[in-house]
Parts: C-alpha cells; sequence; structure tokens
C-alpha cells in the first residue's frame, strides 16, 4: 500500500473532531510554513539546487533545526533524481512524506505508559516555569477521569510562588485529589505522602508536580534525581513516565532546555504546549529527529480538553491535508 493510502487509512480510523483540532491548531504554522512552500513551487517551477536552497531556509525559519534540514534536504535531493522529479509541484507530495518519516517512527512509542489495571500509575512532570506544565497536568487529569482513571495529583513545586493553589484550583475544577504541603516544604516529602495517599485510595494514576525553576541550576536537577528516588523507593519501576513539557513558542530554547533536562534524568517523552500560538510548529520534526524523543501530546488551545494525545499523521495532514488527499485521490482512480 502506498504512502499517501496508508495515511488516509490511519486517519480514517479517527473522530473528525480529533483531525479538526489538529487542522485548526496547526493553522499558524500551515499558514506560514505551507503558504512559503506553494509560493517557492510557484516561483520555480523546475526543482534545481536554487530551490533545494530556498527550502532549506524556510524549513530552518519553521524551527525544523538545522541538522534536521540538512538531513531532509539532501534525501530529498536524492529521491528527487531517483524519482526523477523535476517539476516543482510534483516535489510537494515528496516533502510531506519524508516529513512524516520523521515523526512515524513507531505506533506505540507515543502512548502513555499506563500500567495495568490494579496498579498504580505514576507520571513526573518537569519543565523550567512558564511552559504550561501545571495547566498540562490539570487537562491531562480531566482526560483520564473521562477515561473512567481514578487520579491523584502531587503538588511537588513547592518553591514558586501560586503553584500549590494553581494545582488545587484545577484539581477542584476537574474533581480529582490533591496532595500538598506548605509553601517551601521538601518535593520529595511531598512525593512520599502522594504515593502513600494515592494507594491508599486505589488511584490508577498519579500525576507529580515539580519544581522549574532555570534549568541551568543545578541544585534544581539534583532535586529532581532525589524526587525520583523517593517514588522509585516506594514503588520499584515507577515512576512510569517522566514527561518534559516544553513551550512550542520558545522555538529552538525549548531544545536546549530538552538537552539539558535530558542529561540530567530519563525523559521519556515530551508534552508541547501552544503550538496552536506558534507558526513554527516544526520544533515538532527537530525534537523528534534529534534527539529521539518521542511527542506524547501537544497543547493545541486553551480549552480543557485541548490537550491531545500527538498523533504523527494527523499531524502531517493538518499541515498537508490538501497533499494528501489529492494524492489518495489520485492513487485510488489509477
Amino acid at each position: 500500500m502506498s504512502f499517501f493510502k496508508k495515511m488516509k487509512e490511519k486517519l480514517s480510523t479517527q473522530t473528525d473532531s480529533v483531525t479538526d483540532k489538529f487542522k485548526d491548531g496547526l493553522s499558524k504554522t500551515r499558514s506560514s510554513f505551507v503558504g512559503a512552500v506553494n509560493e517557492l513551487v510557484k516561483d520555480y517551477r523546475i526543482v534545481d539546487e536554487d530551490f533545494f536552497e530556498e527550502l532549506e531556509e524556510i524549513l530552518i525559519s519553521a524551527d525544523v533545526g538545522v541538522n534536521t534540514v540538512m538531513e531532509l534536504v539532501d534525501d530529498l535531493r536524492e529521491e528527487a533524481k531517483r524519482r526523477n522529479i523535476k517539476d516543482a509541484e510534483n516535489i510537494r507530495p515528496l516533502i510531506t512524506e519524508k516529513l512524516s518519516e520523521l515523526l512515524v517512527k513507531s505506533d506505540e512509542d507515543t502512548r502513555l505508559n499506563l500500567q495495568p489495571e490494579g496498579e498504580l500509575t505514576v507520571v513526573l512532570f518537569v519543565g523550567v516555569n512558564g511552559v504550561g506544565k501545571t495547566t498540562t497536568i490539570g487537562k491531562m487529569a480531566h482526560q483520564l477521569q473521562q477515561e473512567g482513571k481514578k487520579v491523584v495529583l502531587a503538588a511537588g513545586d513547592t518553591f514558586r510562588a501560586g503553584a500549590i493553589e494553581q494545582l488545587e484550583a484545577w484539581g477542584a475544577r476537574v474533581g480529582v485529589d490533591v496532595v500538598k504541603q506548605q509553601a517551601g516544604t521538601d518535593p520529595a516529602a511531598v512525593m512520599y505522602d502522594a504515593v502513600q495517599s494515592a494507594k491508599s485510595k486505589k488511584a490508577d494514576v498519579l500525576l507529580c508536580d515539580t519544581a522549574g525553576r532555570l534549568q541551568n541550576k543545578v541544585n534544581l536537577m539534583n532535586e529532581l534525581e532525589k524526587v525520583k528516588r523517593v517514588i522509585t523507593r516506594e514503588i520499584p519501576d515507577a515512576p512510569h513516565e517522566v514527561l518534559l513539557v516544553l513551550d512550542a513558542t520558545t522555538g529552538q530554547n525549548a531544545m536546549s532546555q530538552a538537552k539539558t533536562f535530558g542529561e540530567a534524568t530519563k525523559v521519556t517523552g515530551i508534552v508541547l504546549t501552544k503550538l496552536d500560538g506558534t507558526a513554527k510548529g516544526g520544533i515538532v520534526m527537530a525534537i523528534r529527529n534529534e534527539l529521539d524523543l518521542p511527542v506524547k501530546y501537544v497543547g493545541l488551545g486553551e480549552g480543557v480538553d485541548d490537550l491531545q494525545e500527538f498523533i504523527p499523521e494527523q499531524y502531517v495532514n493538518g499541515l498537508f491535508s490538501d497533499v494528501v488527499d489529492q494524492k489518495a485521490e489520485e492513487e485510488q482512480r489509477s
């Protein structure tokens, strides 16, 4: 089965509302990035070295990342030569295909690692202040509750003013318990209490907030390691996920944060917030390719339901739905 038929088949298994959320959430990136690619195709018509150089600039400006762009454009050059593509219009589907290959590495690695029924899943959230970590926890708690899970929240960010109250407000909003102590308390002590509380309540999932002061503070990284040790001592295979929350609007700065946190603690996945607020949504591809970390969730709006599991095919379709639809129809007819 061809790439575009597979894409349409995968999309057909998902609801229209999910497709609409990705299309709406990626509208700024689509307008900027895809618009620039379309203009490039109109300007050149013939695929030559100047075309590829301008394509490089467009991809870099979309925050796809320099290393990823160089690999991608080299691959496009070779594939265009192999398929004897000379008309610029005919390279748009190839660009779509190659960007997809960067993202679609496996079916299972973007899913949350939930434990079997009857066992507690512990998810640790890390990231600097201001990226939307606490809001993400609240939205995920709502989502898990909708799926029938019993959720407990741990207010482990005891240093930032208002962090505990913010998590409490989310707990009240979505109807889940929050384990907390006074501001300034040792976060590891909060985590110990939270694990005991979640166990006694027979909760399915414990979502843990952590401190998020600047990522270059060594003591913060040491604190995160201490928190992890306390959790692991109580539940040997926990935490089951360490999700790094990044703000998509910060572009390459998000990449440097990911590298720093990745060196200090074993990150299992990325939550990319505010993707709807940026025209540089190519950062998803840079993270996936250069850090080899799965993007597990994306923020596509302000609403409580706007935290979405990351579905690579939906991301690609959100940017290139016209190409996907056109090629799938052509292949259907042939």
